[in-house]
């Protein structure tokens, strides 16, 4: 790299103990090995947000490559100076951000690339964030306004399980149920959310963190059970498990259960409490799990490192910085985007929309043809959008079919994980996100696509206004009801409504 151009430096080096060479003693280049595909991380990752999605798509075309992880070095993947160049330009047509050579030179990895992209992004438009720090844990913590919102309606129905988020993980070999309880127990003195309580104080809720206690892992004998019949009953237990109340004001809010079906066969079961936790964190959860049991059986450390912030910190955070003028630019947006939008989508269903909801619904899966998934792919990767923002967009076609409607509102969930130290917490991250799209007929699918991906990007880089704040925005009536506690049949329904989304 000190003597030539970044284009002309291999990508690939391969050590070699010594030469092969001809009878005549020159190197025999057709007696070199293949060198081996170097340039990926051990552990692929696939992409984790919209802006990564695109990056990996264009990465995917511009090295005509495949399986590309984000953390894969884009020179080691055989980019140099002149795929640079191409690479940002169309970063500049999908992404509307003007990126400096350099940063792909210094954040090479797609990983790397996203933060600065979002960095760029969020200075074009103010909204910097500032870091997270730690905050005093001795008084009562402030709850984010996500937790505000289920607290809120565990008051109004408390004792309910609407939101408790649960999980059966199978456990086949020998299992050490003491390594597996000290693991457990380990994870609740790494997060302290998990042993966090919600009590009112002045009328309004805090979060208090108990103290570590070491919490026994209860263990049911389904050994004696005829074989046909241990997972039958096995998963009467976890839906009973998955159906207990959590009671919010005393805590713990992490529940875990061993069901023994074999000598080695278990399963592990796990629920949570969605004020202290989504989806991500479950996926955190059993990683961290997998991980420390590995180590506690082998009579290792823990190999976690230490966290830097909790999510207490995060909550505080998030009521300190979302103020004033960054708060107003949010608002600003979302208003702008949300001015014209129809309350309702009128489907023409076979039977009218009841006055409160009733959550008699029902899940419909299939599968997509694989010459029809991997069409729709190369689609995507031909527009630089992403997989989601195409299928957005043919369901929001869609509707505007069935409806006439040239206004069409979807709402869909984000992780709410901008920031890179949140991304190893357990916590209620995730947000509600409003997608508003305006159809015209005589408009191609393309242009569609192109509306629908700008949409999503904007709604990205305006993630951090939680949906609780755009409902106490657009609808104070209701907030002031919230805050009277008044209890209504149209108040309960709006609130299930507005959370249904985050499910």
């Amino acid at each position: 790299k000190q003597r030539l151009p970044e284009y002309l430096v291999p990508s690939k080096f391969v050590l070699m103990q010594q030469w092969p060479l001809t009878p005549q003693g020159k190197i025999d280049r057709r007696a070199l090995p293949e060198p081996e595909q170097e340039g990926t991380n051990s552990e692929s990752v696939g992409p984790r947000t919209p802006v990564e999605e695109i990056l990996a798509g264009i990465w995917a075309e511009v090295l005509r490559a495949e399986h590309i992880s984000i953390n894969d070095d884009f020179f080691a993947r055989g980019g140099h100076s002149l795929l640079v160049a191409q690479m940002v330009s169309r970063v500049r047509q999908a992404l509307h951000v003007e990126l400096p050579l350099r940063s792909v030179f210094e954040s090479p990895t797609i990983a790397a690339l996203a933060d600065v992209i979002e960095s760029l992004r969020h200075t074009s438009t103010g909204l910097e964030l500032p870091a997270i720090e730690r905050v005093s844990h001795e008084a009562g913590l402030p709850l984010s306004y996500a937790q505000q919102r289920l607290w809120f309606l565990d008051q109004l129905e408390p004792g309910n399980h609407f939101y408790n988020i649960a999980a059966a993980v199978r456990l086949e070999g020998h299992l050490k149920v003491d390594a597996l309880e000290a693991s457990l127990n380990e994870v609740l003195k790494r997060h302290e959310v998990l042993r966090s309580c919600f009590r009112t104080v002045a009328g309004e809720p805090v979060q208090v963190v108990l103290p570590i206690e070491q919490v026994t892992l209860p263990v049911i004998d389904l050994a004696g059970f005829e074989e046909s019949n241990r997972m039958v009953e096995a998963r009467r237990l976890a839906n009973i498990e998955a159906r207990q109340p959590f009671d919010l004001s005393s805590g713990p809010l992490l529940r875990a259960g061993l069901i023994r079906l074999a000598e080695e066969d278990h399963i592990l079961l796990l629920t949570m409490h969605h004020v202290v936790s989504d989806g991500w964190s479950v996926a955190v959860l059993v990683r961290e799990v997998t991980a420390l049991y590995e180590a506690f059986s082998k009579a290792k450390p823990s190999p976690l490192p230490e966290l830097t912030i909790q999510y207490a910190d995060y909550a505080a955070w998030q009521q300190q910085w979302l103020q004033g003028p960054v708060l107003d630019e949010h608002l600003t947006f979302w208003r702008r985007q949300l001015a014209d939008s129809p309350p309702l989508i009128a489907l023409p269903t076979d039977r009218r929309r009841p006055a409160v909801q009733t959550y008699k619904g029902a899940r419909y899966p299939f599968t997509l043809p694989a010459p029809l998934a991997e069409s729709i792919k190369k689609l995507s990767r031909a527009h630089n959008v992403t997989l989601f923002m195409t299928l957005l967009a043919g369901f929001k076609a869609l509707l505007y079919r069935y409806t006439n409607q040239d206004s069409i509102v979807v709402a869909t969930s984000s992780a709410g994980r901008d920031r890179l130290e949140t991304e190893r917490l357990i916590g209620f991250f995730a947000n509600t996100l409003v997608l508003h799209t305006h159809l015209k007929g005589s408009q191609t699918f393309e242009e569609l696509l192109g509306n629908v991906r700008d949409r999503v990007l904007e709604a990205f880089t305006h993630q951090s206004l939680p949906f609780e704040k755009l409902v106490e925005e657009l609808r104070p009536e209701f907030v002031e009801q919230w805050r009277q506690g008044v209890r209504s049949e149209t108040l309960e329904a709006l609130l299930r409504q507005a959370h249904a989304a985050t499910l």
